[in-house]
Parts: C-alpha cells; structure tokens; sequence
C-alpha cells in the first residue's frame, strides 16, 4: 500500500529495519519472465519456418509497453483494492424488478480496462503471429496486478476458439470479443463497443461429471433454444453472453446464452447468490438458473462438450500462465523483503539457509515460467505443424496438472521467508496465498487432469507426436534419459506419477540449455528433497538469487 511520508520517529521508538515494499516495476524486465519469452519465440521459428519475424518483433515491443504499465505500483494497489471490495449483486432494483446485475469497485474496471484495452484477450487473434506466446505472456503480467480479473479476461480469450468455428457466432459475436476496449454497461452487447464472454457448465449433481447435467434445452426453431435449469457455478456473471450446456433430444448440446433476448429484453438467467470464496474475491462467482432462457446452438446436435472443450483447452492455458506467474511474483515479493531485512547481524538474502530456500523457489519459477510459454508455442504453432498440434493436446494438461499443483507450495514457502509480517494481509502474499488452491481445481482437479492425460494418450496421432518429442529430449539432454525411457514404457503407470514425470521432463527442455536446466535438473531429478530449500547446495545459490532481485 503507497505512503506520502510516514512517520518512523515515534514517541516510544524509532521504525527500522522493516524493508520497501516493491515499486514501479517493468515485467519485462525480469530475467526468467524475458528469457522464458525470447526461448518460446525461438522454438516457434524452428517449428513454423514461415514466421514473421517483424510480427514477432511488434509483439515484443507490446509486451516491454505493457509489462511497464502492468508492473506499476498502483496497478497492484487497484488489485488490493478490487479484492477488498467485493462485488455486490443486485438482483432487484428498488421498484422490485429483476435485473441481475453485478455492482463492482472502481478500481476492477480500471484492471479490466487495462488488460481488454492492452489486448489480452485479443491479441492473440488480431496478431496471430506469435499471438498464443504473446497472450500468455501478458496474461501473466496481468496476474501481477489481481488474479480476479484474470478469470473472465482469461474467458473472453478462450471463447474466441469456438466462436471463430461457426458462421453465426464469427459474425455476429467475434469482433465483439477481439476488440480492444471494455465497455462496462449493462446493455446488449449490439449497443456496445465491445463485449466480455464466460462459460457456465458446472451443476450441482455433477460437477466435473458434465454428463450428470440436468439442464434441458427446448426447441423454439432449428437452432434457438429456450433453456430451463441450474448452474452451481458460473464464473464473471456480468458477462454479456455465456457458452453453457443442456439436454436436447440428440443429446448434450453447447448454446450461447446472451444476458439479452434478440427483441432487446432481458433473458431469465436469474443470479441466485454470489459464492462467499476464500480467495480471487474480486471477481464474482455465482450460481444461476435458466427460466426459459433463450439461447442459441453453438455446434453440432449432441456434441456440447466435444464444442466447449475447445475453449476449456485454451483456459487451460490461462490456468498455467497463471499460476506460473503467481510463483514468479511471490518469489520476488519474498526476494525484496529479505534482501533488505538484517537478522543477526547479516541481511537475510546472505543466510546460507535463507539463501537456498530463496534460490530453491526461484528455480521453480523460472521451469514454471518457462513451461508455461512452451505451452504456447504448441498452440501457436499447430496452424501449420502437426506435430505441434497433437502435442498441445497432452502437453497442455501435463503443464496445468504441474504448475498448478506447485504453485500453494512455491507461495507458502515465499511468505514463510517474510516471518511474522507475512501473515498481515497489508503486505499482499495473504492475497496470493488464499488464491494458490484455485487453479488447480479450476478448468479439471488433478485426477480429472491425470486421466484426460491418459485419454489424450489414447489417440495414435498424439501418442506419436508425445513418444517422438520425450525421445528427443532424452536425446537432447543425458542426464534425463533415464526418466525419458521410463515414461516411453509407462504410459499406463498411475496417472498421477505419470504427469508428474513427463512435467520434469518438458519442464527441464523448456528451459535453455545452461546453469539455470542443470540446476532444475539437479534438484528435481538427480538429488531432489521433499522440502524447499533442503538440499541448495547442490546448484549454484548466487545466479537464481541474483536474477530474482537484480532487475527489482
């Protein structure tokens, strides 16, 4: 939280040795968060010989402009703030008429401001040249400032994967969510300068099981529906339209529902509560029901999930980007603080211990940051490479199983390095720590992650394309060899154990070739510990804690 010249001369002692919290920061500045960038970029040419490379260089100069506007103290102040005040449903106006409407803090539109105007939900479809890379990166840097608005950002982003399939949808509700704006008003979204999307699949009875939904769909005419039913959660509810699932006679069918009807009323989906969470508070989530609301198919007849899985595949995106970022952010908030703090006669940063702790978190950030950015580089590059195309399939789970699975740890362990102060939620690792647990269970938990990996497996296409890249790695790099010839023979090992192994693997060949792989490799296969920091000895301590508070 800024201050305008606080006091630190009191009456009954003087305030010191309490470090600055962090200032204006430009992102791009960060060591691992560039090399992470500039690797994937690297590999996206190797895979797609017809890259643009002025294009890629535009994307550059959009991230180093947004990464200094994003990495701003206030902006990280708007984040405190939107968190703090939480949203408010107001589901009547005051003469008693539904209206359903969403009530936010100022400082959540500020944050959507910046990242629909900075392109975070558009880029990566009006600059597709490196566009997925591009989007993954500035995703990330939006999560410096609040994770809540990264929800229906992250969404908005997504849903452009199914909408740009159908005739309907690419022309009447595309250019509504690529454009760079936000426009806050309650109003259909053809009186609007842009529009914001979400999707609202989970029920009660169900969850992850999406088969069990009750929700049913009756036909008005060959395409319009009006739906009848529940949602038990529906993420940014103020949405103007949602992708969602119900029962029709040829089975489970996806439909986008818009908050209005086409003869500009409002369409019955009726908010009931917003959930009371324990963490990324600024964003509402609510449980719905559909009274008849109107909506229209998105797909063919009876393949609902095999059309929405489409954009949960690129949320998943969003979920690893975010949780690597996260890590990344916690490390260097703990790295300032005892940069600056002295205990016992040393600054805190020189304690071997300390140290290795430090380093130990920073190393998975670093394999965090840049799995997550080889992540794009497959989606980036399955346009014109194949290969490419059917590893994003089981790549993509393998690095949202990991990374979000990391994630509590790396954050528990960084607001442990702040002692005390840590657990006052004025310093902001509260914030994170509550919010850790969420990308894990968001987009599939971690045995419904687990075994999609196993049924991507399943396909020869990409069972090819995942045997040929680990037998490239094993190659590529000696040390993992022994780990790379046991996942080629046990693909039907415990799915748990599985993921986990192939995630060291990618992880290790997603960093650069160099210190920063060998230490990885160190630590996570040759001499691994079950608890941070145990056994820093083994890698070169100085280098990860340098590149973590160097460029601060």
């Amino acid at each position: 939280m800024p201050n305008f010249h606080p006091r630190a001369d009191l009456a009954t002692h003087e305030v010191a040795n309490q470090p600055e919290a962090l200032g204006d920061l430009s992102l791009m500045a960060d060591p691992a968060f560039g090399e992470a960038i500039a690797s994937a970029f690297a590999r996206l040419a190797e895979a797609d010989n017809s890259l643009d490379q002025s294009a890629i260089t535009a994307q550059k100069a959009h991230l180093n402009a947004f990464g200094a506007q994003a990495g701003r103290e206030n902006m990280r102040e708007l984040g405190r703030l939107a968190d703090e005040n939480t949203p408010k449903l107001n589901a009547f106006n005051a003469r008693g008429q539904r209206i359903d409407e969403i009530e936010f803090h100022p400082a959540w539109h500020d944050l959507m401001a910046l990242g629909l105007k900075g392109g975070v939900s558009s880029r990566a479809w009006t600059h597709p040249a490196g566009g997925h890379i591009t989007h993954g990166a500035l995703m990330s840097m939006m999560a410096w400032t609040d994770g809540g608005v990264c929800c229906p950002i992250s969404m908005t982003y997504a849903v452009a994967s199914v909408l740009g399939d159908h005739d309907w949808t690419r022309e009447e509700w595309l250019p509504r969510v690529t454009t760079n704006d936000y426009d806050p008003r309650v109003l259909p979204a053809a009186d609007k300068t842009a529009a914001i999307m979400g999707m609202a699949m989970t029920e009660k009875q169900g969850g992850s099981d999406l088969r069990a939904n009750s929700t049913r769909a009756t036909a008005l005419d060959a395409d319009t529906v009006e739906l009848t039913g529940h949602k038990w959660f529906c993420s940014a509810p103020m949405c103007d339209a949602f992708l969602t699932l119900a029962y029709e006679d040829a089975g489970l069918s996806c439909f986008l529902v818009p908050r209005w009807k086409p003869d500009g009323s409002r369409n019955p989906m009726e908010i009931q509560r917003l959930k009371n969470k324990m963490g990324d508070r600024s964003n509402a989530s609510s449980e719905i029901e559909y009274r008849g609301a109107w909506a229209r198919r998105v797909g063919e007849p009876g393949r609902g999930i095999a059309t929405i899985i489409i954009m949960a595949h690129h949320t998943r995106y969003d979920c690893i980007t975010g949780s690597a970022a996260a890590m990344r952010k916690a490390v260097i908030m703990a790295a300032n603080h005892v940069a600056q703090r002295t205990a016992f006669q040393r600054k805190l940063i020189d304690q071997p211990l300390m140290r290795g702790v430090l380093a130990d978190l920073a190393l998975e950030s670093e394999a965090a940051l840049a799995l997550a950015m080889r992540v794009g580089v497959s989606f980036d590059a399955a346009a014109t490479n194949a290969h490419e195309a059917a590893l994003s399939r089981v790549l993509t789970p393998i690095a949202k199983y990991w990374i979000c699975k990391r994630q509590p740890g790396v954050i528990t362990e960084a607001l442990e390095c702040f002692g005390g102060i840590g657990f006052v939620e004025e310093v902001g690792m509260a914030r994170l720590y509550r919010t850790a647990p969420l990308n894990a269970i968001w987009e599939g938990s971690g045995n419904v992650i687990a075994l999609d990996i196993q049924r991507a497996l399943g396909d020869e296409t990409i069972a090819a394309a995942f045997d040929a890249e680990i037998a490239r790695i094993g190659e590529d790099i000696a040390s993992v060899k022994p780990l790379t010839d046991w996942i080629a023979e046990n693909k039907d090992a415990d799915p748990r154990l599985f993921a986990e192994r192939a995630a060291i693997v990618f992880s290790a060949d997603a960093l650069p070739a160099g210190p920063i792989r060998d230490a990885y490799i160190t630590l996570r296969l040759m001499a691994p510990s079950h608890l941070w920091g145990a056994n820093a000895s083994q890698i070169d301590c100085d280098l990860l804690v340098d590149r973590a508070v160097g460029w601060v």
